[in-house]
């Protein structure tokens, strides 16, 4: 067996676990109120690449972590993922009709809805995470580190910089800030959450820490690419958005051939922070060639 082939199989049984968690997790769409859990299980289980879930999997594996708590924080930070994307696609934001290749939620449903859910949804990941079956020690430095990564200086920090940013020139330290805070918190805290889960030690933890910083700039060093090379029906989303809203990016800012030579740049530094673990490092290391190669 070829290790391309294993390294598919292992992201196919562990999206199935991220699925499976996230239909135990979520309420059903029978549970009053039944169209705002129906339009959550629409965000959250509406397909998606799940690497989010799947790096705090691949962290998990360097220690010995339960696999209940290592689902836990999977579908805790999915959920978390699903409701910035639903918030992110409203009219108010980026005002998109298309995610995952389908309606977004204020299409199918309504504004109102989709505002809700993503309400519902990160509430929801916390509760998750605060039930989590293990000492109360791990959940509380998950919760810390889930909170950390999406709040002001974090996610929703990198989206109000984002929307501030429309039609003006960030330089490049701006233009990394922003990519940091936007999509490389969220990246970075499914590392942390499964190296928290494996209890590894402090020096493992800056490892991942390194790992993951070159990882998420990477991701959305390729998410720029892609928006300005490939076609919606490619990316399951609008191609063109950034161009079309004239949002800064590594392609408007410093050409495309400077954003791709970039990428593979930061994925070589992902790798080469991996080397203290070894073959246990294979499923992380694996996931940052899927990353920067997307779309090839």
């Amino acid at each position: 067996m070829s290790p391309d082939y294993q390294f598919q199989d292992w992201v196919q049984s562990h999206s199935a676990r991220t699925e499976a968690a996230l239909d135990s997790l979520l309420d059903s769409a029978q549970t009053t109120p039944s169209r705002l859990h129906e339009a959550m299980r629409y965000a959250a289980q509406g397909g998606g690449k799940r690497i989010r879930p799947l790096l705090v999997y691949a962290a998990g594996s360097l220690g010995n972590a339960p696999a209940e708590v290592l689902d836990a924080a999977a579908a805790a930070i999915e959920c978390i993922h699903a409701y910035s994307l639903v918030h992110d696609d409203l009219p108010c934001m980026d005002d998109d009709d298309l995610r995952r290749g389908r309606p977004t939620v204020h299409k199918a449903f309504d504004e109102a809805t989709a505002l809700l859910v993503g309400d519902a949804l990160q509430t929801r990941a916390f509760e998750i995470l605060a039930q989590a079956p293990c000492d109360a020690g791990t959940r509380l430095r998950m919760i810390t580190a889930l909170a950390a990564a999406s709040g002001s200086r974090g996610m929703a920090g990198g989206q109000a910089i984002d929307l501030e940013s429309v039609g003006k020139k960030l330089d490049l330290a701006g233009l990394k800030q922003m990519h940091a805070l936007k999509t490389g918190a969220l990246l970075s805290c499914a590392v942390e959450l499964g190296g928290i889960a494996a209890q590894l030690n402090q020096a493992q933890m800056i490892q991942l820490q390194n790992y993951s910083a070159a990882l998420g700039l990477a991701f959305q060093i390729v998410d720029d690419v892609l928006d300005a090379t490939a076609d919606s029906q490619t990316l399951g989303k609008t191609a063109g958005k950034d161009a079309a809203n004239a949002k800064p990016t590594y392609v408007t800012l410093m050409g495309l051939d400077y954003a791709q030579k970039q990428a593979q740049e930061l994925q070589v530094a992902a790798l080469a922070s991996l080397d203290h673990f070894g073959n246990q490092a294979q499923a992380l290391k694996n996931l940052a060639l899927l990353v920067v190669n997307r779309g090839k």
